[in-house]
């Protein structure tokens, strides 16, 4: 099953969601805001993904800037890093793409047509 979290009033997930509708392929859209991936979740994905932890942030975001995360995360733990991105979805970079053999954050169509078609 293809799961997506995104948030509604994101234009990237818009991109994502039209893509993955104009190419046929059927998915759960989860609002990473309202059902964001819980700690065990978020380590799992990334474990899976491959990609470096902070790759999992939402860089441009809001709160990530409020929080000046830029400068706080290289002395975080990779447990401190987790709690984080599992505290609140508009952390997490989005859309964030989940098969059972990728997890992509991000929409990349070269990434996504690699892994989905």
């Amino acid at each position: 099953m293809v799961k997506v979290y995104c948030y509604s009033k994101c234009s990237t997930c818009k991109k994502a969601l039209k893509w993955l509708d104009a190419n046929g392929i059927k998915y759960e859209s989860l609002d990473i805001k309202e059902q964001h991936p819980d700690k065990n979740t978020v380590k799992d994905l990334n474990e899976r993904s491959g990609l470096s932890l902070k790759r999992f942030f939402n860089t441009s975001g809001k709160l990530y800037r409020e929080m000046e995360l830029s400068k706080r995360l290289p002395d975080m733990s990779d447990d401190e890093v987790l709690d984080l991105l599992a505290s609140d979805g508009m952390l997490v970079k989005r859309p964030l793409l989940v098969t059972d053999n990728a997890v992509l954050a991000g929409f990349k169509e070269d990434a996504w047509r690699e892994a989905l078609l």
